[in-house]
C-alpha cells in the first residue's frame, strides 16, 4: 500500500489522542542502601576537619620490613588555610598507628611545643583529629609531619578487595605491592583521604632491602644506598595526583627505556618489569605507541608528559597507577586471555595496557570529587577500549566489540552511587555507561565535533577534580544537545526505555516509554537495506512520513541500547499512553 486514507489517519489520530496526558511518572530510582555508618561518612564526605584545609604537597617516607609485613615511615603534609580552625582531620586505618605529628618541622630542633596532641574516632578507628595550638589566618601555608607504623591490611583479592600484596614471584623471591581504590590510601599512609583534594605535587621515597627496587610514580630522583643493608628510592611527582593513585611496587625490577614521539613532543616511556620477563615485555609492549596515537587523537596530549609514562609488573591484575600503570595480565590478549564481547575482537589487544592507561586521561587527568561518580572514569575508560579497537582494526570492529560487551551488563542498581559515604553505584559504570556514551556520539552526528567534547574535557579540567554533574552539563553544552535524560535514563535508572512502534502503509508511529519523565532520546531506525535516519520521539504518539519503505525491514540501529516493541492494534496503543 503506497498511501494511507486521509480519513483513516484522522480517525487513527483521534483514537490515540494526540493531547493525551502524559503517562504517569515515577520518580528516578536509586540506591537504598540499608544503613551509612560514621564511619563511612568521616570516610566518604567533607567533614568540617577537612574542609578548611587543602593540601599543597605530600612527602611522603616509608620503609618496608619484609620480615614482619610491616611500614613505618611519615608523612610531611603542607597545607593552605582556607578557612581558620585548629582541628584536623587526618585518615589512617586500623590496625596502621599514628605515633606523633609534629608541627611546621625543624630537622636541626624539635621542641616540645612542636608536638601536637591527637586523638583517635572511636568509632571508625580509621580517622584521627589533630589539635593545632591555634587557628591560623585564611591564606597561611603551614606543615605538619604525621610519623606512624604498622601492620596495613593485607590484600585480599587486588585491586578489588585491596591493600598491600605480599606475595613472591616465579623465582621464589619477594614482590610486594600496593592497590587500594575505594578502600583508600589510608590503608598504608597517612593523608586527607578524599578524592577532592589532590597534591600539587608529591615526593615518595621507600626504603627496601637492598636487593630489591621500589617502583612507584613520576620519575626517580634518587636511589640512596643506606648502612643497614637497605637502600631507599625517591620518586618526584610534578603533577597533581590522587591518592589511591600513589603505589609502591617492590620486586626484583629491570628498566626498559623508550620514546614516543607525541602531540606535547618526546615522551618518556619506561617498562619495570620482572628481570626475567625483560624479553618478553619487549615484544608484547609494542602495543603501547599505537594505543598512545589513538587515545592522544580521541582525547588529547598523555596529561603526564613531565611524569613520563610507565608500565610495572604487578602481582595482581592491573591499576591505574598515574604514571606508574600497574600491568599484571600475564603477557597475553584479552582479559586474562579471554574475550570480554564474545566477538573474538576483544582478543586482538591487551585488555589491562589499554584499559589501565586509558585511565590516565579519565581517573587520573579528571578525577571525580566523589566516590560516587566513579562513571566518569570507568564509562570513558571502557568506551576508550572501544576507539582503540575501532582505531586499530576499523569502525566496525569497535562497534562490535562494544555491542558485545553489553551482555554483561547487569541492570542492578544505577550507575551512580550515594554521595559522601565512600559508596559507588553499579559495575554498568563499564559497559553501560560506555555504550550511553557511543550513543551520545551517534547522537551528535559529527565525529569532529564529539573528538572535540572528549579533548576539550581533558583540556578543559585538566589535573582537576570534578562532579559528575559538571561532565553532563559539559557534554550537553559542548554538543549543543540536551542530554540530560539520556544521563537521567542511563546514570541514575535501572530499567531501558523501550520504543514503542507502528506502521501503517508509509506512516511509522513512535514513542517512549521510559520511567524517565518526558524522555526525550533521538534514536536511528531503517526501514530500508541500511539506510538508518534519526527519530526523535517523545512520551506522545508521532508520526514520520517515510519513503522507500519496507516494514518487515524495520529495525532499530544496535548501536542504540534500547527496548524494542511493535504495537498490534490502536488499542495496544492507546493502553500504552496509560501505563
Amino acid at each position: 500500500m503506497r498511501g494511507v486514507p486521509m480519513l483513516f489517519l484522522m480517525m487513527l489520530m483521534a483514537a490515540l489522542g494526540v493531547q493525551a496526558q502524559q503517562q504517569k511518572q515515577s520518580p528516578l530510582k536509586g540506591p537504598q542502601p540499608s544503613r551509612f555508618t560514621r564511619a563511612d561518612t568521616l570516610r566518604g564526605s567533607i567533614t568540617p576537619q577537612r574542609a578548611w584545609w587543602d593540601v599543597v604537597s605530600y612527602d611522603l617516607n616509608v620503609k618496608v620490613e619484609l620480615k614482619d609485613s610491616t611500614f613505618s615511615g611519615y608523612n610531611t603534609i603542607t597545607y593552605q588555610v582556607l578557612t581558620p580552625d585548629s582541628i584536623m582531620q587526618i585518615d589512617l586505618q586500623d590496625p596502621m598507628l599514628i605515633d606523633s605529628v609534629i608541627m611546621d618541622i625543624d630537622s636541626f630542633k624539635i621542641t616540645t611545643q612542636s608536638k601536637l596532641t591527637f586523638t583517635r574516632d572511636s568509632v571508625s578507628c580509621n580517622a584521627w583529629f589533630i589539635q593545632l595550638p591555634k587557628a591560623d589566618k585564611k591564606g597561611t601555608t603551614r606543615q605538619i609531619t604525621v610519623y606512624y607504623h604498622g601492620k596495613p591490611k593485607r590484600a585480599v583479592n587486588a585491586p578489588w578487595d585491596g591493600g598491600v600484596v605480599w606475595t613472591r614471584d616465579e623465582q621464589g623471591r619477594p614482590w610486594i605491592a600496593t592497590a587500594c581504590q575505594g578502600l583508600g590510601a589510608s590503608v598504608w599512609w597517612p593523608n586527607k583521604d578524599h578524592q577532592s583534594d589532590e597534591p600539587q605535587y608529591m615526593t615518595i621515597s621507600v626504603t627496601v632491602p637492598e636487593d630489591l627496587t621500589d617502583v612507584s610514580n613520576g620519575r626517580l630522583k634518587l636511589r640512596t644506598d643506606n648502612k643497614d643493608g637497605t637502600v631507599t628510592y625517591t620518586w618526584y611527582v610534578s603533577s597533581p595526583i590522587n591518592n589511591y593513585d600513589v603505589a609502591l611496587n617492590i620486586g626484583n625490577y629491570k628498566e626498559i627505556k623508550d620514546t614516543y614521539a607525541g602531540v606535547a613532543g618526546k615522551l618518556d616511556l619506561s617498562y619495570w618489569v620482572l628481570d626475567y620477563n625483560v624479553e618478553k615485555a619487549k615484544k608484547h609492549f609494542a602495543v603501547v605507541k599505537p594505543m598512545l596515537h589513538c587515545f592522544e587523537f580521541w582525547f588529547g596530549k598523555y596529561p603526564f608528559y613531565k611524569d613520563s609514562y610507565k608500565l610495572v609488573d604487578a602481582p595482581h591484575l592491573g591499576m591505574e597507577h598515574q604514571s606508574a600503570v600497574a600491568y599484571g595480565n600475564g603477557y597475553q590478549m584479552g582479559y586474562k586471555g579471554k574475550d570480554l564481547s564474545g566477538t573474538g575482537q576483544g582478543l586482538k589487544w591487551d585488555f589491562i595496557i589499554v584499559h589501565e592507561s586509558g585511565h590516565e586521561w579519565f581517573g587520573n587527568n579528571i578525577t571525580t570529587k566523589d566516590i560516587a561518580d566513579m562513571w566518569v572514569h570507568e564509562s570513558f575508560t571502557n568506551y576508550s577500549e572501544t576507539l582503540f579497537t575501532e582505531c586499530e582494526f576499523g569502525q566496525a570492529a569497535g562497534s562490535e566489540y562494544l555491542i558485545g560487551c553489553r551482555k554483561n551488563i547487569k541492570n542492578d542498581i544505577p550507575i551512580i552511587g550515594p554521595y559522601n559515604v565512600n559508596t559507588e553505584g553499579s559495575g554498568d559504570m563499564y559497559y553501560k555507561g560506555g555504550t550511553m556514551l557511543h550513543m551520545i556520539r551517534l547522537i551528535v552526528n559529527d565525529d569532529e565535533k564529539f573528538r572535540q567534547i572528549l579533548r576539550g574535557l581533558n583540556t578543559d579540567f585538566m589535573h582537576q577534580t570534578v562532579t559528575g554533574a559538571q561532565v553532563e552539563r559539559y557534554i550537553s553544552q559542548k554538543s549543543g544537545i540536551n542530554f540530560q535524560k539520556t544521563f537521567d535514563q542511563y546514570l541514575r535508572d535501572t530499567t531501558l526505555p523501550e520504543l514503542q512502534y507502528r506502521i501503517v502503509g508509509q506512516v511509522l508511529y513512535f514513542r517512549w516509554s521510559s520511567s524517565i519523565p518526558d524522555f526525550d532520546m533521538p534514536v536511528k531506525v531503517t526501514v530500508g537495506e541500511n539506510n538508518f535516519q534519526f527519530i526523535h520521539p517523545g512520551h506522545r504518539w508521532a508520526t514520520a512520513n517515510l519513503s522507500y519503505m519496507d516494514p518487515s525491514l524495520f529495525k532499530v540501529d544496535p548501536n542504540f541500547y534500547v527496548k524494542v516493541r511493535e504495537m498490534k492494534t490502536v488499542k495496544e496503543m492507546k493502553d500504552a499512553l496509560k501505563k
